[in-house]
């Protein structure tokens, strides 16, 4: 999992401005939306024992366990419109996509992939 620049700049920002220590963005994924997944992140201020940690343009990125699998080659960037700014995941895993954008069908890394 990597970082645009674009992203890690945004996630730098929001964490120097927390109100908390914070140690770097937890990902992850979660069961739930019309497509079957939807990606999570949410601050972190401590390391879990089975994290898989991700340093990238100055950020720390904490991968759920569950949710290596599904991130693999995953790159985090920001979408800025007329209107909103917000991260999304370009995933080489997605296999569709619901309509509103909010979730995802994510087909998990074949071990023979991580051997290559």
């Amino acid at each position: 999992m990597s970082l645009s620049e674009a992203a890690a700049a945004r996630v730098r920002e929001a964490i120097s401005a927390a109100e908390r220590p914070i140690v770097g963005l937890r990902v992850g994924v979660k069961n739930g939306g019309c497509a079957g997944m939807s990606y999570t992140m949410e601050y972190a201020e401590a390391k879990n024992p089975h994290d898989e940690v991700i340093e990238d343009k100055g950020v720390t990125l904490l991968v759920d366990p569950k949710a290596v699998l599904f991130l693999l080659g995953t790159e985090m960037d920001v979408k800025t419109d007329k209107f909103a700014s917000t991260f999304v995941f370009r995933n080489p895993n997605e296999t569709s996509a619901c309509g509103c954008g909010e979730s995802v069908a994510i087909t998990p890394a074949k071990p023979e992939v991580l051997a290559g």
